[in-house]
Formats: structure tokens, C-alpha cells, sequence
């Protein structure tokens, strides 16, 4: 596999705009807007420049790219801390018994809260494969490696990470949950309060929204029915997420109500289960399937590759060794695949 992860940069914006106009909407963190991802691209360059090891508001995009072919097939990114900036807001489900000795009866009621619960959490976020590149273990090679870059950083990132997934929408790129709740109180269609989210941030919900819990019964059965759902293209990376350890606690985004799981962070499967290795060798590899990252912050590189173990390191396959610019002596950090 001739693909591998790498720190974006400048020159990366024309493929990563046309993977963003690719989303159909709803991708908050990968917005169809020219300027905003100018911003971000500049926002994580100073991030990779950075040399304190330390957690901070930072962005990290990533690029996975097919050197040989000069082409640029997906995109990821991860978040030091959120809620720097601005709030990070989310509505946790919770649930409500009341009972009335005179009726006899028990009402159990869900109540929707809104609440910065999960600030000070780093997340990942911002992932999308070219639909000509969804295929061949790409996805998680993608999804993987900012775990792995995680792993190398590790001081730079929380206890706790984060991700949301987008929820369900129609083919006209209207949310139910949005209609049925937060469309209520503002006088704009999803898609226009998803573009200008992701350009100004959360901040302006939070400032209209009622601040009192909201009871899910008085929404209207189509957003009830979507609430903590993923959009259906994005059951796979639900599934990927899952298999990391991540678990959905009952949090949901503000707007298209799409499930937001977390970990801990150092529990984190590709995390916990990585080790070092120096490369005493670059041959034909092995038999050991794995995958491999090596670089810090922009010179960081990630792939699938092939390993033999040897007495004192391991024998690592001549393009996995091409991809990630490592040589014999050089120390890489391995996961079985």
C-alpha cells in the first residue's frame, strides 16, 4: 500500500477544499468555506510549531496521501483541548421519575440538558476518505494514525477524547432533530445554521437557546426518533470508534443531535496497545502485519507495513520504510493492524 499520513500543509488546500465540498453538509469541522479552512490549515501549522509538550487549544489536519501519485485522498484532524476559545456545548440526555401518589402512576420522562460536561476533552474529528479511496483498509489507516500521533505526543493531548459524529439528515441536507428543537428558536434552515456554526462557532446557540432542560417528549417524533443516531454514511466510522473503546454516554450535538462518544485517553485501543521498536533492518519485511508511524509533530508519517522481529528490533518493509523516511537505527512505533 502505497498511501501514508502526513502533517498537512499550504499546499494541501485545493484537495482538501474539494473533499469538503464532497461531505454533502453537516461536517462541521470540514466546512465548504475557502477562508475558514485557510484558517485552519494556518491554525494547525502554528499548532505543529509549537514546542511546548504541553495541552492547549491546538488543531492538528492531517493528509493521507499517495506520494508515487501525487494525490491527496483524505483528510483527518485532531483537537488538543476544546472548549479554549469558546464553549464547547452538548445536550446530555438524562432521565426524569416522577410519581403522583393520587394517580397511582409513575412518569419517567428523557430531559435534554445543555452542558459544557465535556470541556478540557481533546478530540478527533474532521475525517473523510475521497469516495474513490474508501476501500483497502484506507479508513482505518486514517482513522489509526491520530491515535498514533497521540501516542507520540502524549502530553499534548487530555485524559479524556471526544468524538462526534454527524446525524441523521434528509437528502435536501435538512436535520430532523434540528426542525424539531434549536430550528424552533431561530430563524434559519439547518444547512444556514450548520454553515455559519462552522465558520463562527457555538457560541450564538447558547446565547438564544433556553438554558432550562428541555423535555424530549415535546419534540415533534422525527427528531425524537434521530436523537444520539449517526448519519448513515457514518455508521462505519461509529464501528471504528467502537472498536477503540469509545462509548456513547449519552451526549448529543446541539444541532443534528448526532451521537458524541468518548474514551479515556490512555485506554484507547491503537494507544494502549503501541510500542517502540528501532528498525535493525529494511528488507522484504515479514509476515507481521502492522501499522507504523515514526517524526514528531510535522515531520510525523504513518502507514501499514510489514514486520519481522529480530533479536534486537525489528526488519521492516523497504516502502513502508520509503514512506515513513526511517532508516536502520531510526525508532518507529508499531500496532499490529
Amino acid at each position: 500500500m502505497s498511501f501514508r499520513v502526513r502533517a498537512a500543509n499550504g499546499e494541501d488546500f485545493k484537495s482538501i477544499y474539494q473533499m469538503a465540498k464532497l461531505t454533502g453538509g453537516g461536517f462541521t469541522n470540514l466546512p465548504a468555506d475557502r477562508a475558514t479552512l485557510v484558517g485552519k490549515l494556518a491554525r494547525s501549522d502554528a499548532s505543529f510549531a509549537r514546542k511546548e509538550d504541553t495541552q492547549g487549544g491546538d488543531l492538528y489536519v492531517f493528509v493521507l496521501e499517495d506520494p508515487k501519485a501525487k494525490k491527496i485522498r483524505g483528510t483527518c484532524q485532531v483537537f488538543g483541548q476544546v472548549g479554549v476559545v469558546q464553549p464547547f456545548y452538548s445536550y446530555h440526555i438524562s432521565n426524569l421519575t416522577q410519581s403522583s401518589p393520587e394517580l397511582g402512576k409513575t412518569f419517567r420522562n428523557q430531559l435534554l440538558t445543555l452542558t459544557t460536561d465535556l470541556e478540557g476533552s481533546s478530540e478527533v474529528g474532521g475525517l473523510f476518505l475521497h469516495p474513490e479511496s474508501r476501500a483497502g483498509g484506507l479508513g482505518a489507516l486514517l482513522a489509526r494514525s491520530r491515535y498514533l500521533f497521540m501516542k507520540l505526543h502524549r502530553q499534548r493531548f487530555g485524559e479524556r477524547t471526544l468524538a462526534e459524529l454527524r446525524g441523521v439528515m434528509d437528502e435536501a441536507g435538512n436535520a430532523p432533530f434540528w426542525d424539531a428543537l434549536a430550528g424552533r428558536f431561530f430563524d434559519m434552515s439547518f444547512p444556514e445554521a450548520d454553515e455559519f456554526n462552522a465558520v463562527h462557532g457555538t457560541r450564538f446557540i447558547a446565547d438564544l437557546m433556553p438554558k432550562t432542560p428541555i423535555y424530549v417528549s415535546l419534540l415533534a417524533e422525527t427528531g425524537r426518533a434521530v436523537m444520539g443516531l449517526p448519519h448513515p454514511t457514518g455508521r462505519a466510522a461509529l464501528r471504528m470508534l467502537e472498536q477503540e473503546g469509545f462509548v456513547f454516554d449519552r451526549y448529543i450535538d446541539i444541532f443534528d443531535g448526532g451521537p458524541t462518544v468518548t474514551a479515556r485517553t490512555d485506554d484507547i485501543r491503537t494507544i494502549k496497545e503501541a510500542r517502540e521498536d528501532a528498525i535493525v533492518e529494511i528488507g522484504d519485511g515479514g509476515t507481521h502485519k502492522v501499522l507504523a508511524a515514526a517524526g514528531r509533530l510535522k515531520d510525523f508519517r504513518a502507514c501499514c507495513a510489514s514486520i519481522k522481529k529480530m533479536k534486537t528490533g525489528v526488519m521492516i518493509d523497504a516502502e513502508a520504510a520509503e514512506l515513513l523516511e526511517v532508516g536502520v537505527g531510526d525508532t518507529v512505533t508499531l500496532v499490529a493492524r
